[in-house]
């Protein structure tokens, strides 16, 4: 039996951002490939979860997802929001008890400061994962934040573009510089600071494109950033 969002959040569940990624069944790109996604929980519980996500899906629509804390699951849509979904989970009695266990010590995790990720200032999330992309020949498109620094970011779209490619993410323009399962990593012409990033990556759909495609078009054609420069993507639970 399916589950609410509205229900699901009077239950008692975990609140915390988990990366990962998800394959809706299904759903292939223009080469018959299914296409794999970037995604991040927001709660969780043994049962089922919000998961933040640049494609939504439908009700009924069977997945399969993988977290570095978690591990691999299948599952499907119970209900949908804007930008994300509520996931049902599909697992056995053990697979649940041990979810249950992971919950618990990552709550733990949360509230005392002495056990948190040491890594944590080397990437961070955005207040709000949606965001826009801006192709040089001004057409815009969804994406959503994997992560970001102050030097660039990387992004999940169905959008595939090579290595190169000049965009901008909200209003930071920037170049494709890596590409990973799921998203790609984008290097901004210019550093930023995290506040500045969380005002500018994040925008809603602008009328217009104009003032930042005249940026990209303007911008070297040449790839000016070496692969390395790319942020480095952590999840929780990697070594």
């Amino acid at each position: 039996m399916f589950v609410s969002v509205e229900r699901f959040l009077k239950q008692r569940a975990v609140t915390i951002a988990v990366d990962g990624n998800y394959t809706l069944h299904r759903r292939y790109d223009p080469e018959g490939r299914l296409r794999t996604l970037a995604c991040r929980t927001t709660r969780v519980s043994p049962f089922r979860m919000i998961v933040e996500v640049p494609v939504v899906g439908r009700i009924g629509d069977r997945l399969t997802s993988y977290f570095g804390a978690f591990g691999e699951f299948e599952g499907s849509i119970s209900d949908t929001m804007q930008g994300s979904f509520l996931l049902e989970l599909e697992m056995t009695r053990a697979q649940r008890e041990r979810l249950s266990d992971q919950l618990t010590w990552l709550e733990k995790k949360q509230s005392d400061p002495a056990l948190l990720d040491e890594r944590r200032d080397a990437r961070s999330v955005p207040r709000t994962s949606h965001s826009t992309l801006t192709l040089a020949d001004g057409s815009i498109h969804a994406c959503f934040i994997i992560d970001m620094s102050v030097a660039g970011a990387a992004v999940s779209t169905e959008l595939e573009p090579p290595i190169g490619t000049p965009l901008a993410v909200g209003a930071c323009v920037g170049r494709v510089v890596r590409i990973f399962p799921g998203g790609f990593a984008v290097k901004f012409v210019e550093k930023r600071s995290l506040d500045e990033l969380n005002r500018l990556i994040v925008r809603a759909e602008p009328r217009s494109a104009g003032p930042i495609s005249a940026n990209l078009k303007s911008a070297n054609p040449r790839p000016a950033y070496p692969v390395s420069a790319a942020p480095v993507l952590l999840a929780i639970g990697d070594p």
